[in-house]
């Protein structure tokens, strides 16, 4: 009774320190340093704040469990040392029935846990949106991006409208010197995004989205979530696609939906209008490069 009085008056002061430790946490400590937070920690989309409360907790689990692993070798290191005078084998165990479950058990219920955790929350994550308010097609390529903008239906390529981009270019310091592929998106509105390739496998990364796919040829992948912070991210390739992969990046501008529409009309202005992939094929030349569209092609 003693022991348990004590025990819980170390606790009590234990527990206090953490709250306090814990309460001077700012939120990229709360978020494990993840990218996608402000300092009021408003996310970037509806979903980062589950992606990261997933990661943050596996790690004070896993930390937990290190500390009381390291805690025992080190006790058994200490308890169990040879002796001065000592000499010869200390006796042998062949086994320890309890010790020997607990090691066995403790493992499968973190191990299920896990998987439960993640198994939950990546359902969620990749519950597509049936009438999103924003449909957008990215179109991977060596080494840039293509946005096609729908309502409803990414497919539905009729009224559609598209920005084509060029790889980054850089100067003899490694600056950007070129105007990088732009995608909008509306906040606080359902955007529903379909992933392909034109020639590799791509992986479409917006970083501060806490979230990437792979684009392939042949099979489309598709990414549903909620802009939830207005303001301009970084997005970039995050498969190795080439000799110049790292020139593969994008930015993403997330706006009001009156700045959404008013961007729409400026490609509609520009006549980029209709299925992307038929003004690909048409262009004589692709903008920025010098280069025909068969040569493309080779790529």
């Amino acid at each position: 009774m003693r022991v348990t009085r004590r025990l819980r008056w170390a606790v009590i002061p234990l527990g206090i320190a953490t709250a306090i430790t814990l309460a001077g946490c700012t939120t990229s400590q709360l978020n494990g340093f993840l990218p996608g937070f402000t300092d009021d920690g408003t996310q970037a989309t509806n979903h980062t704040e589950m992606i990261s409360g997933l990661w943050v907790n596996s790690w004070i689990v896993l930390l937990v469990v290190g500390i009381i692993t390291w805690a025992l070798m080190g006790w058994a290191a200490i308890a169990y040392r040879r002796r001065k005078g000592q000499t010869g084998l200390p006796v042998q165990l062949r086994y320890n029935m309890p010790i020997e479950i607990f090691y066995t058990v403790v493992p499968l219920i973190l191990v299920i846990g896990f998987f439960a955790f993640t198994a939950r929350d990546q359902a969620i994550i990749e519950t597509q949106y049936d009438e999103p308010d924003a449909c957008i097609t990215a179109i991977g390529k060596q080494w840039a991006w293509d946005f096609q903008y729908a309502e409803q239906e990414c497919d539905d390529a009729d009224v559609a409208v598209w920005s084509m981009g060029v790889q980054a270019q850089t100067d003899a310091q490694g600056n950007i010197t070129s105007e990088l592929p732009t995608l909008y998106l509306p906040v606080d509105k359902k955007v529903k995004i379909k992933l392909t390739s034109r020639d590799v496998i791509h992986s479409f990364w917006i970083i501060d989205f806490l979230y990437k796919k792979d684009m392939y040829i042949g099979k489309d992948n598709y990414m549903s979530f909620i802009p939830t912070r207005v303001g301009e991210y970084d997005g970039k390739c995050a498969e190795l696609c080439g000799q110049y992969h790292s020139m593969m990046l994008f930015k993403v501008k997330v706006v009001d939906q009156a700045d959404y529409d008013a961007y729409l009309d400026t490609l509609r202005e520009a006549g980029q209008t209709g299925d992307i992939n038929e003004a690909y094929n048409r262009l004589q030349n692709l903008p920025g490069t010098g280069a025909t569209p068969e040569a493309e092609g080779d790529h």
